[in-house]
């Protein structure tokens, strides 16, 4: 019996450690590492040792013949990737692979001081930098988040029927309250305290804040209520207290989202989900009751390329067809759509779509009953028409464009970097001009992430970019380069509380996950999250919270 990875791997690549035969692949050594959409394991050369299945943060390796539903497919995925491949280089023994955990090269001397660090930002791509420095030094790690919670994208970001992924969180919330480091969320830099006072109370700081805005499509209407970004959109049905309850309406029947991506599938899939699925997980309570009475049966993803060049990844396009009582179309408006998926090999992300239904879809006609996933390549949106609101998008594909009555648009056309106050920006690209991480012309001053490299790469790409940018903080301690703080550790805190008096701690986001916890057990739910920074902060402060009768 061999293993398989499946839909909800991260590609950190921590299985591929664990790994006694190299039969996982690509590594960080191979040139495909970081460009394929999830890693592989060879069924040839897996001993079924369970050695990956342990050690993967996300419950993503599992027994090939333990897959049921539309998970069986990737038995076949993860061998079509070791299909007309030469072989890898076989190791010498039982307990060595061809790569490791990462390890730094440079070491501090045993008599350098420990490191006072701040990293800003709880996510994925923080933690990991955290995780590096605890791990491979005795620095001391300030942690700072201008949310009143942890977790970042993982908390904010990853869509609530992906539980699984959302694991990956608790491999990090074994840092939080780590004896090196002290927390304080709900602190804004930039507003609270300047990132000159910060980088004054550290040897270095590490900023990991994403990107934060969305890009704009740049057509009339756009602007339309009912037209919405799907960052707000992901937000809202994860319960961010920066999106209101009402940020989202869902009484029309036909929702038109543009991109073709992960993100744009995320919300295809949550708009036309069994809501009594939905509350297995984490969704906000608000979005839970929304689509519960909302109107919602179909959803139309405009995609301006083709089938080929789709940028979802197959896992995601898997789980969109295997989605229990909801039909996937793909409008065949344009004969080159169904060429394109006859014509795709075996491992390409167009060949999922054979044997799903191709129509050409007539728009002047309300959806049909029941639920429904329109997948429309070879389109673009031109305009959002309405007076009020939304009430139809007008896109290229057929003689003189289309028109799709719609009562809303979701906006899943990419993440955008904002300015951080007091560090340099690079607008045409959205992040901080860096080299390989150091912050242009700051010393002490680093970054990683999304804010780093641009909004690509999912939670696993982080931990080689964390991996990068503590190296040459690190290269940079030995060297002395890093100029020393001006104030001691105690001062910091002392500045903090004078600036902000509901700062939270480690203690105070303990609290917040046994009220999360005791809410969701009431409701028969895993938890439900806290959706306003007054009810977070309440809860991480005992005795301000109580659980409402």
């Amino acid at each position: 019996m061999t293993y398989a990875i499946t839909q909800t791997c991260c590609t950190d690549a921590t299985c591929i450690a664990a790994c006694p035969v190299n039969c996982i692949h690509p590594t960080p050594e191979e040139k495909d590492f970081g460009r394929t959409e999830m890693l592989f394991i060879d069924p040839k050369a897996c001993i079924d040792c369970g050695a990956c299945a342990d050690a993967c943060p996300v419950d993503a390796i599992l027994p090939v013949e333990s897959l049921t539903g539309a998970q069986k497919e990737y038995g076949a995925v993860n061998a079509a990737y070791f299909e007309d491949r030469e072989p890898e280089p076989a190791v010498d023994g039982p307990n060595f692979h061809a790569w490791s955990e990462p390890v730094f090269e440079r070491s501090l001397p045993s008599d350098f001081a420990p490191l006072r660090i701040a990293v800003v930002g709880t996510g994925p791509a923080g933690m990991y930098a955290v995780e590096d420095l605890l791990l491979h030094t005795g620095a001391e790690v300030t942690l700072v988040d201008r949310l009143p919670v942890a977790g970042g994208l993982i908390r904010y970001g990853v869509a609530p029927d992906h539980p699984s992924t959302k694991k990956a969180g608790d491999a990090f919330a074994r840092f939080h309250a780590h004896p090196r480091v002290r927390m304080f969320l709900g602190l804004d830099v930039g507003t609270d305290i300047t990132p000159e006072e910060l980088a004054a109370h550290h040897d270095a700081v590490v900023y990991a804040v994403g990107a934060g805005a969305d890009r704009r499509l740049g057509i009339p209407g756009e602007d339309l209520p009912g037209s919405i970004s799907a960052t707000t959109f992901v937000s809202w049905y994860n319960a961010h207290p920066e999106v209101a309850p009402d940020a989202v309406g869902l009484s029309t029947e036909r929702v038109v989202v543009v991109g073709n991506g992960n993100v744009a599938v995320d919300a295809a899939r949550i708009l036309v989900s069994d809501p009594d699925t939905l509350a297995a997980g984490d969704i906000a309570a608000h979005a839970l009751d929304a689509l519960r009475s909302g109107g919602v049966r179909e959803v139309v993803l405009l995609g301006r390329r083709g089938p080929a060049e789709a940028a979802y990844t197959r896992p995601e396009l898997l789980a969109l067809k295997h989605l229990p009582g909801v039909e996937l179309v793909v409008d065949d408006h344009d004969p080159q759509i169904g060429a394109a998926i006859d014509a795709a090999g075996p491992g390409d992300k167009a060949a999922v779509l054979r044997g799903v239904t191709r129509a050409k879809v007539d728009w002047s006609l309300a959806p049909a009953a029941g639920r429904r996933i329109v997948i429309r390549f070879h389109s673009a949106p031109v305009e959002v028409l309405g007076d009020d609101g939304v009430r139809a998008v007008r896109v290229t594909g057929g003689a003189g464009g289309t028109e799709i009555p719609a009562g809303t648009l979701l906006r899943a056309v990419g993440h955008r970097g904002v300015p951080v106050a007091g560090l340099p920006f690079d607008e045409t690209t959205g992040t901080i001009p860096h080299e390989s991480g150091r912050v242009t012309g700051l010393p002490g001053t680093y970054v990683v992430g999304w804010i780093k490299r641009g909004p690509s790469g999912g939670i696993g790409a982080n931990r080689t970019c964390s991996a990068e940018t503590v190296g040459t903080l690190l290269a940079d301690a030995v060297s002395g380069a890093l100029p020393a703080p001006e104030h001691g550790p105690k001062a910091f805190h002392r500045l903090v509380r004078r600036r902000n008096r509901r700062i939270v701690d480690a203690r105070g986001l303990a609290g917040i996950e046994r009220a999360e916890r005791a809410l969701g057990a009431r409701e028969g739910r895993p938890r439900v999250k806290l959706a306003t920074v007054p009810e977070l902060v309440a809860a991480a402060h005992a005795g301000r919270w109580k659980l409402p009768r």
